[in-house]
């Protein structure tokens, strides 16, 4: 049975044993094509749609009616050796390196903080731009759980999970599971090209993971004909990211109201659906039901780590949603999300100590006020340079 179910493949599928590598290189090319600021499809007959044609025709045009525009960022002044810093060593230096580029510039040190602080700040995308990206996401993420439960409510083994291992291996691979793979599969793949040009995110390793253990999970439920648990799994995934995407999109829009209410129901079906149905209906079948029919093999203890490595990052997200819930309440809204960063990327403003500040301060004591402090704390005012 065991060698039966590593080389079904072959047996299963006797047309296809050269396809499996073709069928891959098709998804990762279909996965560049989406990459934000990506390449269009190429092909002969393949329609021209990249994320700089959507954003161009659809988030674009919604981004203007909803007076959303591209801010007008500082940029910092050219100089060949704090560029060489920034790129190469720090984007936010400390103290004693600040020191010792004032002194190697004969700048003030101020004025070498203020320089960082602009090239930080350009770096970052405007709120138009997250308007557009947030938008492409919810359009996919509404458009494959639309389409994913719909194939999925014809399906029996939504409403009876033992039947995704009756006759396993010999389930048939129709047309529309089969496009569901491969399109959730090549935008996974555009994620995790995305996250090496874009800004870095404060939740980049833990994305990072996801991203990887995803695609591992519906390319090995794809070679191992587990396409019927991870119809299950996709669809579960996706019942609340696009609710996610919409609270950013009404963040950006500034309609607050909208955009706590949005978040709520997201948390609600997130922790419905991550703690909830995922352990208790999604794992109960992997570990219990399929042990239960056809047994353990090999693939099946890689495929059940897999799934196990999802459910402690769902731990973890869910953690840092109640997070935000909480100071939501204490706050009255909704003011960043921790996990994919509403307001902001993961380069935020650096606070300094009041030794740090000291340190800092020009011989004669000035504070960039001609030696006098303002009618507002110092403290107050210099994260808005």
């Amino acid at each position: 049975m065991n060698k039966f179910l590593q080389f079904k493949l072959i047996r299963f599928y006797p047309n296809k044993r050269s396809c499996v590598l073709r069928q891959a290189f098709y998804c990762l090319k279909i996965g560049k094509a989406l990459v934000p600021r990506g390449v269009c499809f190429l092909g002969a007959d393949d329609a021209v749609f990249s994320l700089r044609s959507f954003c161009r025709c659809i988030a674009g045009p919604c981004a203007s009616i909803l007076q959303i525009q591209t801010e007008l960022t500082r940029r910092a002044q050219p100089n060949a050796v704090l560029e060489k810093v920034f790129t190469s060593i720090t984007k936010s230096p400390d103290s004693r390196h600040l020191e010792g580029l004032s002194k190697q510039l004969d700048w003030d040190v101020r004025k070498v903080q203020r320089w960082f602080r602009q090239r930080r700040n350009q770096d970052k995308p405007s709120t138009r731009t997250k308007f557009c990206e947030s938008m492409w996401r919810f359009t996919f993420y509404l458009c494959i759980f639309t389409y994913g439960i719909r194939f999925l409510w014809q399906s029996p083994w939504m409403w009876d999970t033992r039947q995704c291992w009756y006759n396993y291996p010999y389930q048939v691979l129709t047309s529309g599971l089969y496009y569901y793979y491969v399109t959730e599969l090549a935008f996974y793949w555009s994620l995790m090209f995305s996250q090496f040009i874009d800004i870095k995110r404060k939740d980049f390793l833990i994305m990072f993971v996801h991203h990887l253990a995803t695609i591992s999970l519906i390319s090995f439920s794809y070679v191992n004909n587990m396409l019927r648990v991870g119809s299950l799994v996709m669809c579960v995934h996706d019942a609340s990211d696009f609710l996610l995407e919409a609270a950013k999109l009404a963040n950006y829009a500034k309609y607050q109201r909208l955009c706590d209410f949005l978040f709520v129901v997201f948390g609600m079906i997130f922790f419905g659906t991550r703690l909830i149905i995922f352990p208790f209906w999604i794992l109960n079948t992997t570990l219990f039901e399929s042990w239960e029919i056809i047994g353990p093999y090999p693939s099946w203890w890689l495929f059940n780590i897999l799934l196990l490595v999802l459910q402690v990052l769902h731990v973890i997200w869910s953690y840092l949603i109640a997070r935000i819930a909480f100071k939501a309440i204490m706050r009255g809204k909704v003011s960043k999300d921790d996990r994919s960063d509403i307001e902001s990327s993961s380069e935020e403003e650096t606070e300094m100590t009041p030794k740090e500040r000291l340190k800092m301060a020009s011989p004669r004591g000035e504070n960039g006020t001609n030696g006098h402090f303002g009618s507002k704390p110092w403290s107050q005012n210099h994260n808005n340079w």
